[in-house]
């Protein structure tokens, strides 16, 4: 009856009816159990009771019977949905065009494709659900259809094959009978279980060969080919000493007969030929080289050498290879021999061609030294005879400016002395260029203070930048330098000059910048800039950047900067931009300012005292120069006395009855007297006169050799500037002495002050 409950009866009036069935025997066995008792009051509360259980165990029943039609649905609708999906996997697998099949975790066969073994029809038979993966591996190496003769290599098959498949992924060939070939590809699953993928690709492994044997005789050619192109006659023999190659080379050194180089031929035959045509030479290799030929198989390398009765020198080489065959190749020394032949006779005569290249050497020395000897002597004779008048011109000229003019006539001195100056600047390019060139320049650094040397470059250079229209910035420093204060200033003109003349439009500036221990000295201007290509080009000498621009120089001023860079051990860098600007800087040892107190007194600032009365001996043997000094001083408001000779100079002062103030000499006077010789005799006679050398001579032993008797150096032609502070200096100093009351001849000597003074400017 309660397998009649829980079957399936959708039928309420049926399931009603049961349930009056069980209530009716639930009431009949309970009032058999009770009529024994003879209380019909408590059986019908009992009777009651139990109702109302039967009613809720009905209900009960009721609910749970939904609850199994519902999980009966869905699980009918769960195994409808399983079998479709393994429909569709088992169609999944049947497309695949490879054979596949899937072991569990225990390597136990679940699913495989048609196409699994298909190409093992016996194996393709014994397999089934359940089939455990050794013994597949163990139907496989069984079968027939696996290209496996030897029974060993088949169990060495079936121990890789096992060791492989414990590896995550592997991919190996298995060869089958009639050249067929399957690539089998396992693949480990995150359940545990193997994937195994078997792919014919025999089509593939044919290809393959095919082009591999293309590729081999397409190598053969390019062997064959090669062998035609060297230098080197070459036999190639097999593991059975018959020819199995040969190059053309070979028949142009021996020529053997057409017959013998064939495939094939024993090597005995074509030593045999060419030991009876000599070729070999009149020894006898014969036994040498059949011992070598039938000897082990890694026997060493044989080389001989054959001098033919021509005379040629053939060197035979056999080299053994792997496959017991070898090579033997000719090659011809001859040319090489005899060219050894000519050294050895060249090299007796080695000597003597020796001694004859020497003898040109030292000649073609000389002529040097003799050119450079005559050039020092040309830039000495320039700086004389050209400098000279130049100096004198631009004398007369500052004479000439202090007048009162018309102004025309103001207009045409002014733009004289532009031209004077440009002449003056391109004179000293020439000479500075010269002293490089023959070793003369000489650097003498000392420690300085870049504040006045910027102060003065501002002021030489602004009247320049407005004329053309530019802004010049030059920002002051209170740093100072190690170097030598001339070089370092010729450096700063230069490159603003340089600066000034190829900038059109915006600004230059000049500036110092801390780098590290060293100080950069920095020119940045705003022009056309230069080209990469062009910027090792620029430090040549006479190399101008553009020069169709009318105001370009002759292109020596970059030379001198690097020059004078590389003789000051100075850096010198380059940046530029084309189109932006140009910036070069120089880069300086930073050194510490000097104690307070021991500044002399030349490097303070210059006072303007009066140059009135100041007692100025010159003495200069051009008449035309010491006019023009003589002018410049007397507008200067100074007294000066002239003389041309050591003996005028002299008399002059016992006329006056009092030495001179100062001394400006010129080096270079007549019959062989020197402004040098001059100021030395005066001093010993009338004690440590303040006194200048003035010279065309920018010898820089001259230079040593005046400041070795204390005496200052100024060049022609003369910086008036320079020259007027030397004098301030002096003026300034006479009136201090003055006052305390110290005689002319106590005065001293103020050349110390005047080395200094003099590089203000």
């Amino acid at each position: 009856m309660l397998e009649n409950l829980f079957t399936d009866s959708p039928d309420l009036e049926e399931e009603n009816a049961r349930l009056r069935a069980i209530v009716a025997a639930l009431m009949d066995r309970s009032e058999r159990a009770t009529q024994s008792t003879n209380r019909p009051i408590s059986q019908l509360s009992h009777v009651v009771t139990l109702e109302q259980q039967i009613r809720a165990r009905t209900r009960d029943l009721a609910e749970t019977l939904d609850k199994l039609r519902v999980a009966n649905t869905r699980l009918s609708k769960a195994e409808r949905d399983a079998v479709a999906a393994r429909n569709a996997l088992t169609d999944a697998l049947e497309a695949i065009t490879e054979g596949f099949a899937m072991f569990d975790a225990q390597d136990r066969l679940t699913m495989w494709n048609s196409r699994f073994c298909a190409d093992l029809p016996d194996v393709r038979r014994r397999i089934g659900p359940g089939l455990s993966f050794r013994d597949y591996v163990r139907i496989v190496s069984e079968s027939p259809s696996l290209n496996l003769p030897q029974t060993t290599l088949r169990r060495d098959w079936v121990v890789q094959r096992l060791d492989s498949h414990r590896r995550r992924d592997v991919n190996f060939m298995v060869p089958l009978i009639e050249d067929q070939w399957l690539q089998v590809s396992e693949q480990r699953m995150a359940s545990g279980g193997t994937a195994v993928t078997q792919t014919d690709v025999t089509g593939m492994v044919r290809t393959a060969r095919e082009e591999r044997t293309k590729l081999l005789d397409e190598q053969a050619e390019m062997v064959r080919a090669t062998l035609d192109h060297i230098d080197q006659g070459v036999m190639i023999f097999d593991a059975k000493a018959r020819l199995a190659g040969w190059n053309r080379r070979l028949r142009e050194l021996f020529s053997p007969p057409v017959d013998l180089l064939a495939t094939g031929t024993p090597f005995s035959a074509l030593l045999n030929n060419l030991m009876r045509r000599r070729q070999l030479g009149r020894s006898n290799i014969r036994a040498t080289l059949t011992d070598w030929v039938n000897g082990p198989p890694f026997r060493p390398p044989l080389t001989l050498e054959i001098l033919q009765d021509e005379g040629a020198v053939i060197e035979l080489s056999a080299q053994a290879m792997p496959d017991r065959g070898f090579v033997i190749s000719f090659n011809d020394l001859t040319k090489e021999r005899r060219a050894i032949a000519e050294m050895h006779r060249l090299n007796e005569t080695l000597e003597a061609r020796v001694r004859a290249r020497t003898i040109e050497l030292e000649s073609a020395r000389d002529a040097a030294e003799r050119a450079n000897t005559s050039k020092s002597r040309f830039v000495a004779s320039a700086s004389h005879d050209l400098l000279q008048p130049l100096n004198a011109a631009k004398l007369f000229l500052a004479s000439l400016s202090a007048m009162d003019q018309p102004p025309a006539q103001e207009r045409l001195i002014e733009r004289i002395t532009k031209a004077f100056g440009s002449v003056e600047q391109i004179l000293g390019a020439l000479l500075d260029i010269s002293k490089f060139d023959i070793g003369a320049a000489r650097a003498k650094p000392e420690t300085l203070a870049l504040a006045p040397l910027l102060e003065r470059l501002r002021e030489e250079f602004t009247p320049i930048a407005r004329e053309r229209g530019l802004e010049l910035r030059v920002h002051p420093s209170g740093a100072h330098v190690t170097s030598d204060p001339v070089y370092l200033k010729r450096i700063l003109q230069n490159l603003l000059s340089n600066a000034l003349r190829y900038t059109t439009q915006g600004r230059v500036v000049l500036g110092v910048r801390s780098c590290g221990p060293d100080l950069r000295l920095e020119v940045w201007d705003t022009g056309s800039g230069i080209p990469e290509d062009r910027q090792a080009d620029i430090f040549e000498e006479f190399t101008r950047l553009n020069p169709s621009q009318s105001e370009a120089g002759m292109g020596l001023g970059l030379a001198i900067v690097e020059q004078a860079c590389a003789l000051l051990n100075h850096s010198l860098h380059l940046r530029s931009v084309v189109g932006r600007g140009t910036m070069f800087a120089v880069t300086v040892p930073r050194a510490a300012p000097p104690e307070i107190g021991t500044t002399p007194l030349a490097l303070q600032e210059a006072s303007n005292a009066a140059l009135e009365d100041l007692l100025i001996l010159v003495v200069e043997n051009d008449d035309n120069v010491r006019s023009a000094m003589m002018g410049v001083l007397e507008d200067w408001g100074c007294s000066p006395i002239e003389a041309r000779t050591q003996s005028e100079a002299a008399s002059q002062i016992e006329e006056f009855g009092v030495p001179p103030d100062v001394i400006l000499a010129d080096y270079q006077l007549d019959a062989g007297e020197t402004g040098l010789d001059l100021i030395t005799d005066l001093r010993a006679k009338h004690g440590p006169v303040p006194a200048v050398l003035i010279t065309a001579n920018h010898s820089p032993d001259l230079v040593q050799k005046a400041e070795d008797h204390d005496i200052p150096v100024m060049t022609k032609p003369l910086a008036l500037r320079r020259l007027r502070r030397l004098l301030q200096q002096v003026a300034l100093h006479r009136d201090k002495t003055e006052m305390i009351g110290s005689s002319p001849a106590d005065r001293g000597d103020h050349s110390y002050w005047l080395r200094h003074a003099q590089h203000e400017d």
